[in-house]
């Protein structure tokens, strides 16, 4: 069983940062891909950013240049580093993340979510 806690979470103000983390336990090979999303209340849970295997990132139209999504594979950790904040950008962000869980006999994978960590920018 795969299990992902995020961390970093909190109050700032408009124009502050946070750095938001995701580490992973349990069965695990390696994170394949990860990924943050969010929900503010009374709207639908969006992807903010993903990156994969290699590396490659894709990030929200809102969140481009504020966000920086990345990983630290040894680690099991995949962060969200969240800078110039907007009152708008406050929601739960909660981390998803495709683990490989077996290579052989079989290639085995689990999607995983953590429980959330709640982001409150105010003005």
């Amino acid at each position: 069983q795969v299990q992902l806690v995020e961390s970093g979470g909190g109050l700032v103000r408009a124009g502050g940062s946070l750095r938001l983390s995701c580490v992973a336990s349990g069965r695990i090979v390696s994170i394949n891909r990860g990924g943050w999303y969010r929900q503010a209340p009374g709207k639908q849970r969006e992807l903010v950013a993903s990156i994969t295997a290699s590396g490659s990132t894709n990030y929200a139209d809102s969140v481009k240049g504020r966000f920086t999504i990345s990983r630290d594979t040894a680690k099991r950790t995949v962060f969200l580093q969240m800078n110039s904040l907007k009152p708008e950008d406050t929601a739960v962000y909660y981390c998803n993340a495709q683990i490989i869980t077996r290579l052989a006999p079989t290639f085995d994978t689990e999607d995983a979510w953590g429980q959330g960590t709640l982001v409150t920018v105010s003005t």
